[in-house]
C-alpha cells in the first residue's frame, strides 16, 4: 500500500500563490492609484490657486512653487515633438500592465505601481489639457534651486526608476527570484 498523502503534501497547494499574487497586484494598484491620484490633486490646486508663471517660496531658497505649462520632457527638451511623449506614456503604461503576469516582487510591486502612477498622470495633462488633445502641455511646479521644474508625477518615475536600478544591481527579478551570479574562471 502506498501513501498517495506524501506527494500532495510536498507541493504548495495552488491556492497559497493566488492570495500572494492578489498582495502584490493590490500592492501595485494602490501606488499606481496613490501616484496618480496625488498628482492630479496637486495640480489642481496649482491651476487654480495659481496663475501661470508665478512663483510661491516654500523654503527659501531651497524649494519653490513656481507654475509652468511644460511641453516638452525634462529641462524642456523636444518642446516641438508634444505628440511623440504622449505616445511614448501610452507605451510605457501598456509595457508595465502587460509585465503585471510576472510579478512576484513586493518591491517591483512598488515600483511598477509608481512608474505606472506617473505616466499617467502625464500623460492625462498631454491628453486633456492645452493646446489640444495629445499635445497638452504638462503642469510643472516644483522647484529646487539649479534644477528642472518637476510636479509629483516625474517625482514618481524619478523613484521608480530608481528603485528598478536597485533591485536590478541586486539580481531581483521581477518574478522575485534572485538571478544566481556565474562562479569566476569559466570560459565561453
Amino acid at each position: 500500500m502506498t501513501d498517495d498523502s506524501a506527494p500532495a503534501a510536498a507541493q504548495p497547494a495552488p491556492t497559497q500563490a493566488l492570495p500572494r499574487k492578489a498582495f502584490l497586484l493590490t500592492l501595485f494598484t494602490g501606488f499606481a492609484v496613490f501616484a496618480y491620484v496625488f498628482d492630479q490633486l496637486t495640480k489642481l490646486w496649482v491651476t487654480s490657486t495659481m496663475v501661470e508663471g508665478e512663483r510661491i517660496p516654500v523654503l527659501p531658497p531651497l524649494l519653490h512653487w513656481y507654475y509652468i505649462r511644460n511641453s516638452g520632457a525634462a529641462f524642456s527638451i523636444g518642446e516641438n515633438v508634444t505628440w511623440v511623449f504622449t505616445i511614448i506614456m501610452a507605451g510605457v503604461s501598456i509595457a508595465i500592465l502587460l509585465q503585471l503576469r510576472k510579478l512576484g516582487s513586493a518591491w517591483w510591486a512598488l515600483a511598477l505601481g509608481l512608474l505606472l502612477g506617473g505616466a499617467l498622470g502625464n500623460l492625462t495633462d498631454r491628453l486633456f489639457r492645452e493646446p489640444s488633445f495629445a499635445q497638452g502641455h504638462v503642469v510643472d511646479f516644483i522647484q529646487l534651486p539649479n534644477f528642472a521644474i518637476f510636479n509629483i508625477a516625474d517625482s514618481a518615475v524619478v523613484c521608480a526608476v530608481a528603485i528598478i536600478c536597485l533591485l536590478t544591481l541586486r539580481g531581483i527579478s521581477l518574478d522575485g527570484s534572485r538571478l544566481q551570479k556565474q562562479a569566476g574562471g569559466q570560459d565561453a
